[in-house]
């Protein structure tokens, strides 16, 4: 290379995807995932559940003003995050388990970013044609009026799918009739319309423009799944030994030729643009559309199927030994399986059993610490405490609050001379309370005596307490 050559660039431009349309059981079974999934996003924060009449009736809400999160009849309070934490715990062992079972069959099928390319590849078929239409009109260098009508609808229509996708999010925040008739009348608040321009952008240009990047260079989880995956993971794979060598002449008995035909069906299909048959990549999503693509043209040409197919590492050596392989069972029921399995029935179940076991009566005590006691004119000690009542009931509450421990102390409530305090439904209030002792009762020695207190449900009888400690008492 003399020095008047220009220096070879490190960097080749991004070859844009026009995936193929395809038929077949996996195809089919990405547009259930599809349909049900984006149904369940879109439509979940219209459904209606009856609360009472002081709680809101979305079934499914995010009330992030009053520190709420509603779900059907299940209602989650700020000091119960665990449940959620327990929940993204329970996610994240789900990924692992399906992980090592399946390899990445959760980017493959049911991840958002796949989920909303696969509708927005749908609409570009839809306006543009199918893959060769598609190519044609990407390399078509002038810009006619039909071109431009192409690229305009479809712009637009991606841009209506971004908007929904946007406007679908911000009403699990808040009262998705409410919302809408704000939104259009410019009364929302601006953290509402800010949200949809982001989501709108966001999900046209990932589901648009960047597509299989975002997978491959975006997502994390290619170069993490390794760790979870073992020579019995299944996952998409080409039998080379049936396969090859590859040619496009005419099978016959003394033909030297493997059934693979080279038709680059299987790489036609992709919507990460590789060649499976160059084995296992990272950029693979596990989608298996160049199963259904290599199924199809085996039946063709009067082949069996599975030359592309989900398969194991461990397979290898019984397949080219010409024994069968593995059963799909032995496969997922293996040790690291079991224990993903495990571990997410545990948490389930804690989970669970949290729920159910959980009180409606929620009580929490907060001695003041300054001062920590207070000596009266009468020579009695007095101690000063902020007890929380947190009513869950869709419902005003009488709840009685007493004291047991030592039977000569009193307790009173700060502004009456009663000891029950009404707390209005899915509330919690702070109530300031006084328990009272004389001087020279109590344990010897004692500068501190353990008191329990109480709280009762008027209505339905139900009862929960709080230990503490009152203090400046000795002899």
């Amino acid at each position: 290379m003399s020095d008047s050559d220009p220096a070879p660039s490190l960097y080749a431009p991004r070859e844009p995807i026009f995936p193929r349309r395809v038929s077949g059981p996996f195809r089919n079974l990405k547009w259930i995932i599809l349909v049900v999934t984006l149904g369940i996003y879109y439509v979940t924060p219209w459904f209606r559940w009856d609360r009472g009449p002081s709680l809101p009736d979305q079934a499914v809400l995010l009330d992030l003003a009053n520190r709420r999160f509603y779900f059907f009849w299940i209602e989650i309070w700020p000091h119960e995050f665990y449940f959620v934490a327990g929940l993204l715990i329970m996610a994240g062992l789900g990924l692992f388990l399906f992980t090592s079972a399946l390899g990445r069959v959760w980017c493959g099928y049911a991840c958002p970013q796949t989920v909303w390319t696969d509708l927005f590849i749908l609409v570009e078929r839809w306006i543009e044609g199918d893959r060769n239409a598609r190519l044609r009109l990407h390399r078509q260098e002038k810009l006619d009026f039909r071109k431009a009508r192409l690229r305009v609808t479809k712009w637009v229509t991606w841009l209506l799918i971004g908007l929904a996708t946007g406007g679908a999010w911000v009403f699990y925040f808040a009262d998705a009739p409410t919302l809408v008739r704000d939104l259009v009348t410019g009364n929302a608040h601006p953290a509402a319309y800010t949200t949809m321009l982001i989501l709108t952008g966001t999900t046209f240009f990932f589901g648009g423009f960047a597509r299989e990047q975002i997978c491959i260079y975006a997502c994390p989880w290619p170069r993490i799944q390794a760790a979870m995956m073992d020579e019995d993971t299944l996952v998409v794979g080409y039998r080379e030994w049936r396969g090859e060598p590859r040619g496009k002449g005419k099978r016959t008995a003394d033909s030297e030729l493997g059934d693979c035909i080279d038709c680059m069906a299987c790489v036609n299909v992709c919507p990460v643009g590789i060649d499976i048959r160059d084995g296992q990549q990272l950029e693979c999503i596990t989608c298996a559309l160049c199963i259904d693509a290599c199924d199809d043209m085996m039946a063709k040409i009067g082949k069996p199927r599975g030359l592309i197919d989900y398969m194991a590492l461990s397979d290898e050596t019984h397949e080219r030994a010409g024994q069968p392989p593995k059963n799909v069972w032995k496969h997922i029921l293996r040790p690291r399986t079991i224990m993903y399995t495990t571990l997410w029935s545990l948490v389930g179940f804690a989970l669970l059993f949290a729920l159910f076991i959980r009180s409606d009566i929620d009580l929490t005590v907060a001695p003041v610490r300054n001062p920590t006691y207070v000596t009266l004119s009468d020579g009695t000690i007095r101690n000063t405490y902020d007890v929380r009542l947190r009513n869950k009931n869709g419902e005003d509450r009488l709840y009685k609050l007493s004291l047991t421990g030592d039977p000569s102390m009193q307790l009173e409530i700060e502004g009456t001379s009663i000891d029950t305090v009404n707390v209005t439904a899915d509330t919690a209030q702070l109530t300031r309370v006084y328990i009272i002792a004389s001087k020279n009762t109590g344990p010897a020695g004692a500068d501190t005596t353990p008191v329990r207190i109480w709280v009762e449900d008027l209505s339905s009888g139900e009862r929960a307490h709080k230990d503490t400690t009152f203090n400046g008492r000795d002899n």
